[in-house]
């Protein structure tokens, strides 16, 4: 029998239901009997796609200031010996924390949708069988790292310790920025070693019960020679400190 994937649209479409039984319930109430106009009507895929934007030059606007922000710090290294020493200590450590190119062998993986049925499911299959899962994504990135890989990119982005994998539907949510399908994973390293983990996870085991049984996409593809960029994600990091006791001890 073949294993289930772990899915969140058994928890959740019984809330959708109501969710979209009340929105059908204040829409005749507004309109009373009447058509809505359409031009009033706020559509998802706009609020997406306007948001997109704006973190987009959000982005731009971050690189330009940490480019600014590091070109003062090498200046002022030149006059200060502890900013020349803390400088150097960050160069010492970007390559590992993912903030230079990284250039090698590597392995790219991609996962995809099954196409979409043209008439009604066959019995026993849900759309959710058809789409790519946070747990799929999240299976390979464990399992490349597993594999030794040196340097990881999800898609157009540099992937590291910050980094959270987050689905909504069937679109990736990455550091801010929304992808659709397929979803490409390039990770540099041992090629030999990388698709020898790939093969031995047990969680990709399942996901490739689905490519057989649905048609998912599933695909790993050696590549001599790949430049994964330095990572242009902000990375300031918030931590819990502890309060400053109150005089007299209380609390």
């Amino acid at each position: 029998m073949m294993r289930v994937r772990r899915s969140a649209w058994g928890s959740i479409i019984p809330a959708l239901t109501l969710l979209a039984g009340t929105l059908f319930a204040a829409s005749a109430s507004t309109a009373r009997g009447t058509s809505l106009r359409d031009e009033g009507r706020t559509r998802v895929t706009d609020l997406i796609g306007d948001e997109q934007r704006a973190h987009r030059r959000e982005r731009d606007r971050y690189q330009r200031l940490r480019r600014d922000v590091d070109a003062l710090s090498r200046a002022a290294g030149r006059t200060d010996a502890r900013v020349e020493q803390a400088q150097g200590d960050a160069d010492r450590l970007a390559p590992a924390a993912g903030f230079t190119p990284y250039t090698g062998p590597a392995v790219r993986v991609s996962l995809d949708d099954a196409p979409q049925p043209s008439g009604a499911l066959p019995t026993g299959v849900r759309p959710d069988d058809l789409v790519v899962h946070q747990s799929d994504v999240q299976a390979v990135v464990n399992a490349l790292w597993a594999g030794g890989a040196r340097a990881m990119q999800i898609m157009d982005q540099r992937v590291i310790a910050t980094s959270a994998v987050r689905c909504v539907g069937n679109t990736l949510i990455l550091q801010g920025v929304v992808y659709s399908p397929p979803f490409r994973i390039t990770a540099a390293g041992d090629p030999a070693r990388l698709r020898a983990a790939l093969a031995a996870s047990p969680d990709i085991a399942v996901y490739r019960k689905y490519v057989r049984a649905y048609g998912l996409g599933y695909s790993v593809r050696t590549l001599a020679r790949a430049v994964l960029p330095a990572s242009d994600t902000n990375t300031t990091m918030k931590h819990a400190t502890v309060p400053t006791e109150a005089p007299g001890g209380a609390h």
